[in-house]
């Protein structure tokens, strides 16, 4: 059986951040799995920069259903988490059962891979503290709030997190992802 990786999401995620890992991962012969608040197709959307714009844009994007929902991951049977962006996270961060997720990847130190708004979940799980993350640049107020160090990077690693911007970093980003992968959780 393959080695599998959670991935956390919900509606409203970036379609990019989404499927740009899971397709990535799966390449590398990892199952992935998708966990959202509930079993459900989920809408994504997509965020783009608009020139003029002082923020993205979001347009609908593509849908997919979710594998599981949070209360039936038992985390113990992953070896890596990926908590994508978009404004999933603004929400999904208040979900007791992804909480309890995200701090077992972290009280692990199982590979964790986070992107955009991704950081709003670790810090609500009171797991960012003393960490070095990248996020959106909008979000480096709230990474400094959960006590890390905020860093505008496409591809920040600290130990096995290892944390960027928003979609256009996903090469650098997930490269990074993979060679810790590789060290701590390779593929059985």
């Amino acid at each position: 059986m393959a080695s599998k990786i959670l991935l956390v999401t919900g509606d409203a995620a970036e379609s990019l951040e989404v499927f740009y890992p899971y397709q990535r991962l799966r390449e590398e012969g990892y199952q992935v799995d998708i966990a959202a608040p509930t079993r459900k197709r989920l809408q994504f959307v997509v965020h783009d920069f608009v020139e003029g714009f002082d923020t993205y844009t979001e347009k609908p994007g593509y849908t997919w259903p979710a594998d599981l929902a949070f209360a039936e991951v038992d985390p113990a049977d992953y070896v890596a988490l990926v908590i994508p962006g978009g404004r999933a996270p603004e929400y999904l961060r208040n979900d007791p059962e992804v909480r309890r997720i995200v701090r077992h990847f972290f009280e692990s130190e199982k590979p964790v891979a986070q992107i955009c708004h991704g950081p709003l979940v670790s810090a609500a799980a009171g797991v960012l503290g003393g960490r070095t993350s990248a996020a959106y640049p909008a979000l480096e107020p709230d990474v400094t709030a959960a006590g890390a160090t905020y860093v505008d990077g496409e591809a920040v690693v600290d130990g096995v997190v290892v944390s960027a911007r928003a979609w256009p970093d996903h090469p650098a980003w997930l490269r990074a992802f993979v060679e810790v992968l590789r060290v701590k959780a390779p593929v059985a």
